[in-house]
């Protein structure tokens, strides 16, 4: 984001910008990306971060199921029973147990902004973006977990979106 913009913003958002101003003199923001010694979740913040400062977006890919139980009691006899629905499943790609196994979704799924060339005339487009996220210091193993990661990502980007694995040094 250069000043231009930021002071742009700041003048139609004064009360925004205020409270960005007091969350950086406060420290809240993470370490540049070179500090070792950092979570997945340090890495996760760096890149939300610095996807912002350049107008993308990630947001947090939550993906997990859970049996969902419902228990019930009889009002007039107090039986006590319990109904176990079909398990609740969320996040993107797991549909299915066997779905989630071979293509795992990313930590981080958004829109990173994309110049489009002259052709296009010139026109900014929000592009696809999906992070997976790994703790600095993180090398590719080639696992069974990681590998369904890669799936994911090898998907996003035969569609034309943008797919990386990222230890906090986002590459926007």
């Amino acid at each position: 984001m250069t000043d231009d913009t930021y002071t742009a913003w700041s003048l139609r958002h004064p009360q925004a910008a205020y409270e960005l101003q007091c969350i950086m003199l406060a420290g809240v923001f993470p370490p540049g990306p070179d500090e070792e010694g950092h979570s997945e979740e340090w890495a996760q913040a760096h890149d939300r971060m610095a996807a912002a400062r350049v107008g993308g977006l990630l947001w947090r890919n939550n993906v997990g199921a859970r049996k969902v139980k419902d228990t019930h009691i009889c009002p007039s006899c107090e039986f006590k029973f319990e109904i176990v629905n079909p398990p609740l499943r969320w996040g993107l790609c797991n549909d299915s147990a066997k779905l989630n196994k071979g293509l795992k979704s990313s930590d981080l799924i958004g829109i990173k902004p994309l110049l489009i060339t002259p052709a296009h005339v010139g026109r900014v487009v929000g592009q696809f973006a999906a992070v997976e996220e790994k703790k600095p210091g993180w090398a590719w193993k080639g696992d069974a977990h990681e590998q369904a990661q890669a799936a994911f990502g090898a998907l996003v980007m035969k569609a034309g979106g943008h797919f990386e694995f990222s230890t906090g040094a986002l590459s926007w």
